[in-house]
């Protein structure tokens, strides 16, 4: 049952995650009209703040990834093994569909709605490989330096600073990327925008791979330490 469980804890955190992210910007476009700078406060805090909570809710599980980035890296790095990969990021992307879905719905609106919302140009995609690098050197720099407790607000604290020092709002995160495509709203993604956005995430994830190696380089060598320790006492 333990796959099953830290399986089950990344879904329904992903699912939050994207309930805080497409809840709160809904929220926002109604709350502020016609001040975008407003919505994007709002959208930040309400993100970051739910982020922390939700790291702290399901970590001691599943080590709280809730991002297919992150699980990929741990799992380069041995805190996660291989053949878990494929149940957290079904888990990730099926949770951040389904988020989308409820938070459309909480706000009176269709459970799907395609996003037109077009984000293509070479200065978002850099913005995306500067967030994913910033995210995965914080998350895994705070677990290396031995600080663990801390990441779920370091974590926090990033994504609503990236929402701002980004030029992509910092969506830092490919199944947060899928999920947003299917709300038409102020945090929507068209899909047409959705892979290039995935192929930036994933280039600002090898360069972090890169960075922290050469940053810890005793530690990065040591397999098991997972982003958020979960209970190793359970049966795999």
């Amino acid at each position: 049952m333990g796959p099953l469980r830290r399986a089950t804890a990344e879904f329904i955190g992903t699912a939050l995650l994207l309930i805080a992210v497409v809840g709160s910007g809904i929220a926002a476009q109604r709350l502020s009209p016609h001040d975008t700078g407003i919505e994007l406060l709002e959208n930040a805090l309400a993100t970051g703040a739910a982020l922390v909570a939700i790291i702290l809710a399901v970590g001691s599980v599943s080590g709280a990834h809730l991002n297919p980035a992150v699980s990929v890296v741990d799992a380069i790095f041995g805190g996660l093994r291989w053949r878990e990969l494929g149940a957290y990021l079904a888990a990730q992307v099926s949770g951040a569909v389904v988020g989308v879905m409820l938070a459309n719905l909480m706000f009176s609106l269709p459970a799907v709605s395609i996003a037109e919302h077009a984000r293509s140009s070479s200065n978002l995609w850099l913005g995306e490989v500067v967030a994913t690098f910033g995210l995965l050197l914080v998350v895994f720099g705070v677990v290396r330096s031995g600080r663990t407790a801390t990441v779920p607000f370091a974590v926090g604290a990033y994504i609503t600073g990236a929402y701002w020092f980004t030029s992509s709002t910092s969506f830092a995160n490919p199944a947060v990327t899928v999920g947003r495509m299917f709300s038409n709203t102020f945090a929507g993604i068209a899909p047409a925008s959705v892979a290039a956005f995935v192929a930036a995430q994933l280039v600002g994830a090898a360069v972090a791979v890169g960075t922290i190696r050469l940053l810890w380089p005793d530690i990065a060598a040591v397999a098991g330490m997972a982003v958020v320790p979960h209970d190793s006492n359970e049966v795999a």
